[in-house]
């Protein structure tokens, strides 16, 4: 029976399980306001990431722009009490090609360019910005360092903090210059370096007189 399914029962499990990766054809839902930039978070190149395909966590070759998800799991506009889509009307691309009974239009579209944070800010200041952060914080810089300690200890530990400390740093002061929400940040500049970090089997507790202690998992 359901090899024969060609309807969707709006279970919402697609929903709830993940959020959608933007392609570049998503782009014009963010310039035209239906998505907001809070509503948006980006994985880094070189970060540890769930693949939708093969179902376990993979480092990404290239940077993604998703959907943000809720702190429970699945899409920030999934709206359970109704089983509905907030967005449906302008739901990005994936969400449109998705049928869990067929995924053959989704597999189309998914091999299809991806959206990046270039591809959707146009401030020239804030995109220069963003490859000064990549350059300092990322995340095969970082992992070069995290290889390393075994070999130069100490010092090794005291660059990795350096590093956090500027990624949490840059933060509050790059929403005051460029005017951005809070929740704005994580697409602009990635999840916290604080949070991500556990990719390398490393936590980072912050002491109560401000600094950081970083621990194995």
């Amino acid at each position: 029976m359901e090899a024969q399914r060609t309807k969707c029962l709006r279970c919402g499990q697609c929903c709830l399980k993940s959020s959608p990766t933007l392609q570049q054809e998503d782009i014009i839902l963010v310039e035209q306001g239906f998505i907001a930039l809070k509503d948006l978070f980006t994985i880094r190149q070189g970060e540890l990431a769930a693949d939708p395909i093969k179902g376990g966590p993979v480092i990404i070759g290239k940077e993604l722009v998703k959907i943000r998800e809720k702190k429970n799991g699945g899409c920030v506009f999934y709206e359970e009490d109704t089983h509905s889509c907030a967005i449906y009307r302008n739901r990005p691309t994936q969400c449109e090609a998705l049928k869990c009974w067929d995924t053959d239009d989704f597999m189309k579209v998914f091999s299809r360019p991806k959206a990046d944070r270039k591809g959707i800010l146009k401030d020239p200041e804030l995109l220069e910005l963003i490859d000064e952060h990549e350059k300092r914080c990322g995340l095969k810089r970082l992992e070069g360092i995290v290889r390393s300690i075994e070999k130069d200890g100490e010092r090794a530990v005291e660059d990795i903090i350096q590093i956090l400390r500027f990624d949490l740093a840059l933060r509050p002061n790059t929403a005051r210059t460029f005017k951005l929400e809070a929740g704005e940040l994580d697409f602009v500049l990635g999840r916290p370096l604080i949070e991500t970090i556990t990719m390398f089997g490393l936590r980072v507790k912050k002491e109560a007189n401000g600094s950081f202690l970083l621990t194995s998992l």
